[in-house]
């Protein structure tokens, strides 16, 4: 069986074998009065891979989320991006349980997100963008830039979801190496340096690690730290986790980058085959490459004819929740010829699907 629905995307694994040995799996206390004494230094080694000034980690995306839009206050209004991913949403939903006033703004549309800031009638609260870094619905990045203009005279705030970004986008892209170098996401990617923008990514996906990070300016993150809920009533991460970040972290230091060019290689493969065979995807080279809907193209009949060919893929419904569209997830570790074959199967079940047509 051919497995295109791991999110692993330049295929890291962390065997027990291969990460520094831990004592204990937990220490028993609450965040709030000790971390794992590795913790800072990997904290401080995403920041710098990020392009922020200070990190901290945290178990998981929820529990960040959770904590910083708990932490707002009654000056703030939020502006939700309408592609957001659903666990940054959990947290606006906190927010606004709280009484702050929240707003779907058009995905990435800066000028919807400028016209609206232009008509509230709460132009006293301060404006928090939530958004996610880079869409693999749509295959487009956020427009940073745009929203920090706009947000900057109100002293706004920008939130970003990064974890499809971190370990897969970096700085200097060009023709030769299509997700640039450093695989530090989002901010590396545009190239921004901001103290409005906060950055809350997990490492499960590109980097393997089931840990998170907020990354932002020293103050906005020694704030974060000193007001957190479940840095107060939960445990820190596992130190088995901290060392398998630290374990994804040397990998991305060493062979990142060659990681990262074979990864566009077999996406660029997978577009050109599927192109050749009448189909089109969105994506560009990030590892999830999506069938753009075609009147022909039924995708659950797709999706469930490839998985009898021993090819799985993910069937999932579009953003706007109105169509179901077929995903291939793409990782380092998949083989050319696993591309062709894959390629192959739906050329062969799509054609079987138009003679049932005739």
């Amino acid at each position: 069986m051919l497995d295109f629905t791991s999110a692993l995307y330049l295929g890291l694994h962390h065997p027990s074998r291969r990460l520094r040995p831990w004592e204990e799996f937990t220490m028993g206390r609450p965040a709030a009065l000790a971390v794992p004494s590795d913790q800072e230094r990997i904290a401080r080694t995403l920041a710098e891979l990020a392009g922020c000034e200070r990190a901290t980690l945290g178990s998981s995306t929820l529990h960040l989320f959770w904590d910083l839009f708990g932490m707002l206050s009654e000056g703030a209004a939020i502006y939700l991006d309408a592609g957001t991913y659903p666990i940054a949403r959990w947290g606006v939903e906190r927010a606004a349980c709280r009484g702050l006033p929240v707003q779907v703004i058009a995905h990435y549309d800066a000028d919807a997100l400028s016209r609206v800031l232009k008509r509230s009638t709460q132009k006293r609260l301060r404006p928090v963008v939530v958004a996610d870094g880079f869409c693999p619905g749509c295959g487009k990045p956020a427009p940073i830039d745009a929203y920090l203009n706009i947000i900057h005279e109100r002293d706004g705030l920008l939130v970003l979801d990064d974890t499809q970004a971190l370990g897969i986008f970096g700085h200097s892209q060009n023709a030769e190496m299509p997700l640039g170098h450093g695989g530090g996401g989002s901010l590396r990617l545009h190239n921004v340096s901001s103290p409005r923008v906060l950055l809350i990514s997990s490492l499960a996906k590109a980097f393997g690690a089931p840990i998170a990070a907020l990354c932002g300016s020293h103050a906005m993150v020694q704030a974060f730290e000193a007001r957190s809920e479940t840095r107060t009533h939960c445990s820190p991460p596992s130190i088995a986790a901290i060392h398998a970040a630290e374990h994804a972290l040397m990998i991305n230091r060493k062979h990142g980058d060659a990681l990262r060019l074979r990864l566009a290689q077999l996406v660029s493969l997978v577009r050109t085959g599927l192109m050749k065979a009448g189909f089109s995807t969105q994506g560009g080279y990030f590892p999830v490459q999506t069938l753009r809907p075609l009147p022909s193209l039924d995708a659950p009949a797709l999706h469930d004819s490839l998985l009898k060919s021993g090819v799985r893929t993910v069937l999932h419904q579009a953003r706007n929740g109105h169509v179901a569209q077929v995903s291939f997830f793409i990782t380092a570790q998949h083989a050319p010829h696993e591309i062709v074959r894959a390629v192959k199967a739906v050329r062969c079940t799509s054609a079987v699907q138009q003679l049932k047509r005739l």
